[in-house]
Protein backbone atom coordinates (compact mmCIF):
# COMPACT_ATOMS: atom_id res chain seq x y z
CA UNK A 1 0.00 0.00 0.00
CA UNK A 2 1.36 3.41 -0.97
CA UNK A 3 1.68 5.58 2.10
CA UNK A 4 1.11 9.31 2.11
CA UNK A 5 3.80 11.59 3.46
CA UNK A 6 3.31 13.36 6.77
CA UNK A 7 2.93 16.67 4.90
CA UNK A 8 0.24 15.26 2.60
CA UNK A 9 -1.74 13.79 5.49
CA UNK A 10 -1.46 17.05 7.43
CA UNK A 11 -2.76 19.06 4.46
CA UNK A 12 -5.74 16.71 4.10
CA UNK A 13 -6.45 16.98 7.82
CA UNK A 14 -6.53 20.78 7.63
CA UNK A 15 -8.85 20.57 4.61
CA UNK A 16 -11.13 18.24 6.58
CA UNK A 17 -11.19 20.74 9.44
CA UNK A 18 -12.32 23.52 7.10
CA UNK A 19 -14.92 21.25 5.54
CA UNK A 20 -16.34 20.47 8.96
CA UNK A 21 -16.12 24.01 10.33
CA UNK A 22 -17.63 25.69 7.29
CA UNK A 23 -20.10 23.16 5.92
CA UNK A 24 -21.12 20.74 8.68
CA UNK A 25 -24.91 20.85 8.90
CA UNK A 26 -26.04 18.31 11.47
CA UNK A 27 -29.02 17.90 13.82
CA UNK A 28 -27.14 19.98 16.42
CA UNK A 29 -26.26 22.89 14.14
CA UNK A 30 -29.04 25.10 15.48
CA UNK A 31 -27.91 24.87 19.11
CA UNK A 32 -24.11 24.71 18.94
CA UNK A 33 -21.79 27.70 19.30
CA UNK A 34 -18.75 26.21 17.57
CA UNK A 35 -17.86 22.99 15.82
CA UNK A 36 -15.22 21.12 17.85
CA UNK A 37 -12.98 19.33 15.36
CA UNK A 38 -10.13 18.28 17.65
CA UNK A 39 -6.64 19.50 18.49
CA UNK A 40 -3.18 18.08 18.87
CA UNK A 41 -0.26 16.76 16.87
CA UNK A 42 -1.35 15.70 13.36
CA UNK A 43 1.19 12.85 13.42
CA UNK A 44 0.38 11.64 16.94
CA UNK A 45 1.00 8.02 17.89
CA UNK A 46 -1.64 8.39 20.63
CA UNK A 47 -5.19 9.58 20.01
CA UNK A 48 -8.02 10.10 22.49
CA UNK A 49 -11.66 9.92 21.42
CA UNK A 50 -14.31 11.18 23.82
CA UNK A 51 -18.06 11.43 23.61
CA UNK A 52 -19.10 14.99 22.76
CA UNK A 53 -18.15 18.61 23.50
CA UNK A 54 -19.43 20.18 26.71
CA UNK A 55 -20.17 23.81 27.49
CA UNK A 56 -16.49 24.86 27.78
CA UNK A 57 -15.63 23.10 24.53
CA UNK A 58 -18.62 24.57 22.72
CA UNK A 59 -17.48 28.09 23.62
CA UNK A 60 -13.81 27.62 22.77
CA UNK A 61 -14.08 25.23 19.84
CA UNK A 62 -11.52 22.87 21.40
CA UNK A 63 -12.01 19.45 23.05
CA UNK A 64 -11.40 18.69 26.72
CA UNK A 65 -10.76 22.22 27.99
CA UNK A 66 -13.00 21.99 31.09
CA UNK A 67 -12.45 20.06 34.35
CA UNK A 68 -12.32 16.68 32.56
CA UNK A 69 -9.64 18.07 30.25
CA UNK A 70 -7.56 19.30 33.17
CA UNK A 71 -7.72 15.81 34.68
CA UNK A 72 -6.66 14.33 31.33
CA UNK A 73 -3.66 16.68 31.33
CA UNK A 74 -2.67 15.52 34.83
CA UNK A 75 -2.99 11.88 33.84
CA UNK A 76 -0.79 12.46 30.80
CA UNK A 77 1.79 14.26 32.93
CA UNK A 78 1.82 11.22 35.21
CA UNK A 79 3.19 9.12 32.34
CA UNK A 80 5.54 11.86 31.07
CA UNK A 81 3.40 12.92 28.13
CA UNK A 82 1.93 16.28 27.19
CA UNK A 83 -1.32 17.06 25.41
CA UNK A 84 0.82 18.31 22.51
CA UNK A 85 2.10 14.74 22.03
CA UNK A 86 -1.41 13.45 21.31
CA UNK A 87 -4.48 14.20 19.22
CA UNK A 88 -7.80 14.65 21.04
CA UNK A 89 -11.23 14.49 19.41
CA UNK A 90 -14.81 13.45 20.14
CA UNK A 91 -17.38 11.23 18.47
CA UNK A 92 -19.71 14.22 18.10
CA UNK A 93 -18.34 17.47 16.74
CA UNK A 94 -21.13 19.60 18.23
CA UNK A 95 -22.42 19.89 21.80
CA UNK A 96 -25.74 18.16 22.54
CA UNK A 97 -28.11 20.52 24.43
CA UNK A 98 -27.67 20.22 28.18
CA UNK A 99 -24.80 17.72 27.66
CA UNK A 100 -27.33 14.95 27.08
CA UNK A 101 -26.23 11.63 25.61
CA UNK A 102 -25.70 11.48 21.84
CA UNK A 103 -28.50 9.90 19.83
CA UNK A 104 -27.93 7.48 16.92
CA UNK A 105 -28.68 10.05 14.21
CA UNK A 106 -26.03 12.41 15.59
CA UNK A 107 -23.43 9.67 15.86
CA UNK A 108 -24.17 8.56 12.30
CA UNK A 109 -23.69 12.13 11.04
CA UNK A 110 -20.30 12.58 12.72
CA UNK A 111 -18.84 9.09 12.38
CA UNK A 112 -17.39 9.61 8.86
CA UNK A 113 -15.47 12.67 10.05
CA UNK A 114 -14.00 10.78 13.01
CA UNK A 115 -12.97 7.83 10.84
CA UNK A 116 -11.36 10.22 8.38
CA UNK A 117 -9.41 11.85 11.22
CA UNK A 118 -8.15 8.45 12.32
CA UNK A 119 -7.19 7.56 8.76
CA UNK A 120 -5.18 10.76 8.34
CA UNK A 121 -3.49 10.89 11.75
CA UNK A 122 -2.60 7.18 11.68
CA UNK A 123 -2.31 6.70 15.46
CA UNK A 124 -0.84 3.50 16.85
CA UNK A 125 -3.05 3.57 19.94
CA UNK A 126 -6.56 5.04 20.27
CA UNK A 127 -7.90 5.51 23.78
CA UNK A 128 -11.68 5.53 23.72
CA UNK A 129 -13.04 7.50 26.67
CA UNK A 130 -16.34 6.16 27.94
CA UNK A 131 -19.16 4.07 26.51
CA UNK A 132 -20.09 5.86 23.30
CA UNK A 133 -16.61 6.06 21.79
CA UNK A 134 -15.77 2.53 22.91
CA UNK A 135 -18.90 0.94 21.47
CA UNK A 136 -18.65 2.88 18.21
CA UNK A 137 -15.01 2.11 17.41
CA UNK A 138 -14.91 -1.43 18.80
CA UNK A 139 -18.18 -2.42 17.14
CA UNK A 140 -19.12 -4.22 20.35
CA UNK A 141 -22.08 -3.57 22.65
CA UNK A 142 -19.98 -4.25 25.75
CA UNK A 143 -19.85 -1.31 28.14
CA UNK A 144 -16.77 0.42 29.46
CA UNK A 145 -16.99 -1.21 32.90
CA UNK A 146 -16.30 -4.62 31.34
CA UNK A 147 -13.66 -3.66 28.80
CA UNK A 148 -11.67 -0.79 30.33
CA UNK A 149 -7.95 -1.35 30.44
CA UNK A 150 -8.12 -4.25 27.96
CA UNK A 151 -6.36 -3.39 24.67
CA UNK A 152 -7.79 -4.85 21.49
CA UNK A 153 -6.75 -4.69 17.85
CA UNK A 154 -9.44 -3.41 15.50
CA UNK A 155 -9.59 -2.62 11.82
CA UNK A 156 -10.68 0.98 11.28
CA UNK A 157 -10.81 1.87 7.60
CA UNK A 158 -7.63 0.71 5.89
CA UNK A 159 -5.55 0.20 9.03
CA UNK A 160 -5.20 -1.92 12.10
CA UNK A 161 -5.32 0.12 15.31
CA UNK A 162 -4.74 -0.84 18.92
CA UNK A 163 -7.88 0.29 20.77
CA UNK A 164 -7.54 0.92 24.49
CA UNK A 165 -10.86 1.61 26.27
CA UNK A 166 -10.72 3.92 29.29
CA UNK A 167 -13.22 5.43 31.66
CA UNK A 168 -14.16 8.97 30.71
CA UNK A 169 -12.35 11.55 32.88
CA UNK A 170 -15.72 13.15 33.70
CA UNK A 171 -16.80 9.89 35.36
CA UNK A 172 -13.52 9.81 37.27
CA UNK A 173 -14.20 13.30 38.62
CA UNK A 174 -17.45 12.04 40.11
CA UNK A 175 -16.20 8.78 41.65
CA UNK A 176 -12.91 8.20 43.45
CA UNK A 177 -12.96 4.47 42.64
CA UNK A 178 -13.24 5.21 38.92
CA UNK A 179 -10.38 7.72 39.18
CA UNK A 180 -8.20 5.05 40.75
CA UNK A 181 -8.98 2.59 37.94
CA UNK A 182 -8.34 5.26 35.30
CA UNK A 183 -4.93 6.02 36.78
CA UNK A 184 -4.05 2.33 36.79
CA UNK A 185 -5.10 1.96 33.17
CA UNK A 186 -3.11 5.05 32.17
CA UNK A 187 0.05 3.51 33.61
CA UNK A 188 -0.10 0.84 30.88
CA UNK A 189 -0.10 3.37 28.03
CA UNK A 190 3.70 3.77 27.65
CA UNK A 191 4.02 0.02 27.24
CA UNK A 192 1.30 -0.08 24.60
CA UNK A 193 2.93 2.76 22.67
CA UNK A 194 6.24 0.87 22.71
CA UNK A 195 4.72 -2.23 21.11
CA UNK A 196 5.14 -2.87 17.35
CA UNK A 197 2.44 -1.40 15.09
CA UNK A 198 -0.66 -3.60 15.23
CA UNK A 199 -1.81 -5.76 12.34
CA UNK A 200 -4.84 -7.91 11.57
CA UNK A 201 -3.94 -11.60 11.32
CA UNK A 202 -3.46 -12.62 7.70
CA UNK A 203 -3.18 -9.04 6.42
CA UNK A 204 -0.07 -6.99 5.58
CA UNK A 205 0.81 -4.41 8.22
CA UNK A 206 -0.43 -1.10 6.82
CA UNK A 207 0.91 0.72 9.87
CA UNK A 208 4.58 0.10 9.17
CA UNK A 209 6.64 3.29 9.00
CA UNK A 210 7.60 4.74 5.65
CA UNK A 211 10.16 7.32 4.63
CA UNK A 212 8.91 10.84 4.01
CA UNK A 213 9.72 11.84 0.43
CA UNK A 214 9.07 15.50 1.23
CA UNK A 215 11.68 15.58 4.01
CA UNK A 216 11.68 18.04 6.87
CA UNK A 217 11.03 15.52 9.62
CA UNK A 218 12.68 13.09 11.98
CA UNK A 219 11.98 9.49 12.90
CA UNK A 220 10.53 9.20 16.39
CA UNK A 221 11.43 6.36 18.75
CA UNK A 222 8.27 4.60 17.58
CA UNK A 223 9.43 4.74 13.96
CA UNK A 224 6.86 7.38 12.98
CA UNK A 225 7.76 10.42 10.89
CA UNK A 226 7.40 13.56 13.01
CA UNK A 227 7.71 17.12 11.74
CA UNK A 228 10.42 18.74 13.84
CA UNK A 229 9.67 22.18 12.37
CA UNK A 230 6.38 22.55 14.24
CA UNK A 231 6.55 24.07 17.70
CA UNK A 232 4.30 22.56 20.42
CA UNK A 233 1.99 25.58 20.25
CA UNK A 234 1.65 25.24 16.47
CA UNK A 235 0.94 21.54 16.81
CA UNK A 236 -1.77 22.09 19.39
CA UNK A 237 -3.45 25.02 17.64
CA UNK A 238 -3.14 23.77 14.08
CA UNK A 239 -6.91 23.47 13.71
CA UNK A 240 -8.11 26.30 15.95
Amino acid sequence: MTQRSAQARRAELIALYHELAEGHVCPLAATRTKVVFGTGHPDADLMFVGEAPGAHEDRQGKPFVGPAGKLLDRLLAGIDLDREDTFIANVLKCRPPGNRDPVPEEIEECEPYLLRQIDLIEPRVICTLGNFATKLLSGSPQGITKVHGRPQICRLGRRAVRLYPLFHPAAALRTEAVLSLLRQDFERLPGLLAEPPPAIAGEPNASAPASDPDGGGRIASSGRQVDSQLSPAEQLDLFS
